[in-house]
């Protein structure tokens, strides 16, 4: 073999080794490439699941430092033991927490104060305060109420200083081993009207209004909220009585119950039309309406709530 084709064959085998080099370097470069994409990936999806988890958590705290709702109603007006008369009664209590759900309460009123035995959705609280979380935390463990045990919920029996007032309440989380503030509202009209004492409903006669026809304005609730009354309403006083003329929002109404009597439309035409005694000013007042827009009649309660300040000839 001459030399020149020895030549030859070695220049061919370099370029072939050559080759191979490129291959197996690009191949390395591609997988490190490849690795690093992967572990990018699971960086970034790390981060997003991280992102979720926190996304959770503050979700969770914002439900149970979530902005307190509204409770009480308009109007009212604050009622002390002097307002209502001894005894037991059930009474319903508004809070400012949905995470803070009572779901049943008993009042007590006796010699001049009054207490509420308060029955929990859960047992997740183990105290009570009454007064701001930043006071509960400065307070001595001797003022904190503790819970009752019951079956699976717990019970709180707590001092009320007034009814349809807001009063403050700290409720200490057994998990988050913090003070969360509520707001508590004791509702004076969901107690029959005879456990009020006379200073704390306004009467006719207290208002001390001749004979003669008036314009008061009337706030109804209850039932699905889809109906409503016309307000002002007439109001009729004649022989120490008060009459009120009741304008429903349809005609689907055929009956009406008022302390226990059944009260007949004066007209369906139009508008359901009735003729209601008014037994108390300022106070909800209880009442019932028979409808006729559903496929069976259903006697639905509402309440009515007459503004004597609105009174006008």
């Amino acid at each position: 073999m001459s030399a020149a084709s020895v030549k030859g064959d070695i220049m061919k085998k370099n370029i072939l080794i050559s080759a191979i080099l490129l291959a197996t370097a690009a191949f390395c470069s591609c997988s490190d490439n490849a690795e690093k994409e992967t572990k990018k990936v699971e960086t970034t999806t790390e981060a997003v699941t991280t992102t979720e988890a926190m996304t959770t958590v503050e979700a969770t705290t914002e439900q149970v430092t979530a902005p307190q709702q509204e409770v009480g109603y308009e109007g009212m007006k604050a009622l002390t033991a002097d307002d209502v008369k001894e005894g037991e009664y059930d009474i319903t209590v508004d809070s400012s927490s949905s995470m803070f759900k009572i779901t049943a309460c008993k009042l007590t009123v006796k010699d001049g104060k009054m207490t509420a035995k308060m029955t929990m959705s859960g047992s997740g609280y183990e105290y009570l305060f009454m007064g701001t979380g930043e006071d509960a935390d400065k307070s001595a463990e001797s003022d904190r109420i503790p819970a009752e045990e019951s079956g699976d919920v717990v019970e709180f029996t707590v001092p009320v200083e007034a009814l349809d007032k807001e009063i403050d309440c700290a409720a200490f989380s057994k998990r988050k081993e913090q003070w969360y503030d509520r707001k508590l509202v004791f509702r004076a009209d969901s107690l029959p009207l005879e456990a009020l004492g006379d200073s704390a409903v306004t009467t006719l006669e207290s208002l001390s209004l001749a004979d003669g026809e008036y314009n008061v304005d009337v706030k109804l609730e209850g039932g699905s909220g889809k109906a409503g009354v016309q307000s002002p309403a007439k109001l009729t006083v004649k022989d120490g009585k008060a009459t009120a003329e009741i304008i429903w929002s349809s005609n689907k109404y055929d009956y009406m119950i008022v302390d226990e009597e059944k009260i007949l439309p004066t007209s369906t035409d139009e508008f359901s039309v009735f003729d209601i005694p008014v037994t108390v000013f300022d106070c909800k007042m209880a009442v019932k309406a028979d409808t006729t827009a559903m496929s069976t009649p259903h006697e639905i309660e509402y309440t009515l709530f007459f503004d004597s300040e609105s009174i006008k000839k």
